[in-house]
């Protein structure tokens, strides 16, 4: 037996490698996806004060620390038992917002736009972001200029881009100035415009990787999102819904705090990262998917105007379930549109700049959860704490966790299509990372190479003596 290995996988946030194993002839016999770092935070918060969760818990990444801020400040006002200002859910909402557009549009503009626009097959010294400026300046300047926008109302809101303190328990620690409303309000037509014509383009091109479409993760599995009592789809509030594989609805306004009745979590032999699963079908049959395809294949809609034409234009295009995990860049794109709507309609509610932004409680519940649609998928923050307010067990299911088993699974279909033992092309290996990219998978965001692109493809014999390698 042969065996590819692809360490690191490379334009993800975080480290991971991906075994391949090749039988005799040359064909894929196995692989393996395998997280390589140990996040410790469950176990190093104990005894910490519940209300310093949400700064703390942040820091588990620089992408997307908001996601954490809103997973974690819910959890914390269910240990309060408060409902927090109706102002305050608003600017939260607000906030994630900008979450979205700027982690949504640096993972499409930066991360796989070298694939999309240059080619899987494009020279390697090429393909990456400055591939693209070069080949497509104006497209590349409308990124940047995308993300600057969702950075920039994440700074107005909460005074700083990554690890703000402005969210906390109880709501948030400021009302909204009306000059940051004004200013947020005058930048949203360029961004608005920005996403539309980065949607038309990608519309334009898309039916062009029929092959990858095909091959990037099509088996079918459940999905989970959060939505709100009529099915619009839903990224700070809203419940939990699960869908077949057909679209049928399992499980419809899941709580918060019942999530555990749904969900379980699996150790893999290969991997640090745990492998949730949907409890009733068990490990690992009870295979789901969530992020922006799960999302729109879970919601009836977005609701708001644009996002609702491009949703049903999506759907008209690849059926009621999309299945295809190639579309998660389609479907990122369907909610940078709808972030930025939601954003508008959020600025123009005289209810915005109201000043009672803050409920004041201390401990009232031993236990709290909360969940929130981080930028991937589902999030889920839960503490228990004792009767002073420290923590004594922590749980976080992370977004990329969730979908630990379909990336694993997408990552063998892609193998099986596309790798010819008998002559190894670096194209067909980028097919393989690039799978793993269309998730946009969080792993960790706090490990830089700089001045080298340390990736390094091997083939190994049986005997593990190497037989060719490809480096860029």
């Amino acid at each position: 037996m042969r065996t590819i290995v692809i360490d690191p996988v490379t334009r993800i946030e975080g480290h991971a490698k991906i075994t391949i194993h090749l039988d005799a002839d040359g064909y894929v016999a196995d692989t393996a996806f395998h997280v390589t770092q140990l996040r410790g935070f469950e176990k190093f918060t104990e005894g910490r004060p519940f209300y310093e969760m949400p700064a703390i818990t942040a820091r588990i990444c620089g992408i997307c620390p908001i996601s954490h801020l809103l997973a974690s400040v819910k959890a914390c006002d269910a240990i309060m038992s408060v409902r927090i200002p109706p102002t305050a859910t608003k600017l939260r909402e607000l906030l994630h917002c900008g979450q979205i557009v700027q982690s949504h549009a640096l993972s499409f503009f930066h991360l796989s736009a070298p694939d999309l626009l240059l080619g899987f097959d494009s020279d390697p010294a090429r393909r990456n972001v400055i591939g693209v400026i070069e080949d497509h300046p104006e497209l590349a300047k409308e990124g940047i200029a995308l993300r600057k926008f969702g950075q920039q109302v994440i700074e107005g809101l909460a005074k700083e881009r990554i690890h703000p303190s402005w969210t906390v328990p109880g709501g948030v620690n400021a009302p909204l100035d009306r000059a940051v409303r004004d200013r947020i309000l005058a930048g949203l037509p360029e961004a608005k415009a920005i996403a539309m014509r980065t949607m038309g383009f990608f519309k334009g091109v898309v039916d062009q990787f029929k092959e990858e479409i095909a091959s990037f993760g099509t088996a079918p599995t459940m999905y989970a999102g959060m939505v709100d009592e009529g099915g619009n789809l839903q990224l700070y509030n809203g419940k939990v819904r699960f869908v077949d594989a057909a679209g049928n609805i399992v499980v419809d306004q899941m709580e918060a705090a019942d999530y555990a009745r749904y969900i379980g979590e699996a150790a893999v032999p290969y991997s640090y990262l745990k492998a949730p699963y949907f409890k009733p079908l068990g490990f690992p049959e009870g295979i789901y998917r969530v992020g922006p395809l799960a999302r729109l294949n879970v919601a009836t809609r977005c609701g708001t105007p644009a996002a609702d034409v491009e949703f049903e234009e999506y759907h008209q295009r690849y059926g009621r379930v999309v299945e295809s995990s190639f579309h998660f860049h389609y479907a990122r794109l369907i909610e940078i549109i709808y972030a930025l709507e939601r954003m508008e309609t959020l600025l123009n509610d005289p209810s915005i700049l109201d000043r009672h932004v803050r409920a004041e409680a201390g401990v009232n519940a031993l236990e709290g959860v909360g969940i929130a649609e981080a930028p991937r998928g589902i999030l889920i923050h839960h503490y228990k704490v004792n009767e002073e307010g420290a923590i004594t067990w922590a749980n976080l299911i992370i977004a990329t966790g969730h979908n630990n088993l379909a990336i694993s699974r997408s990552i063998d279909q892609v193998a099986r299509h596309f790798i010819d033992g008998k002559k190894m092309k670096e194209g067909m290996i980028n097919r393989v990372s690039a799978v793993v990219r269309a998730y946009d998978p969080c792993l960790s965001c706090s490990t830089h190479a700089a001045n080298q692109f340390p990736l390094e493809i091997r083939l190994l014999d049986a005997d593990g003596s190497l037989l060719e390698s490809v480096r860029n």
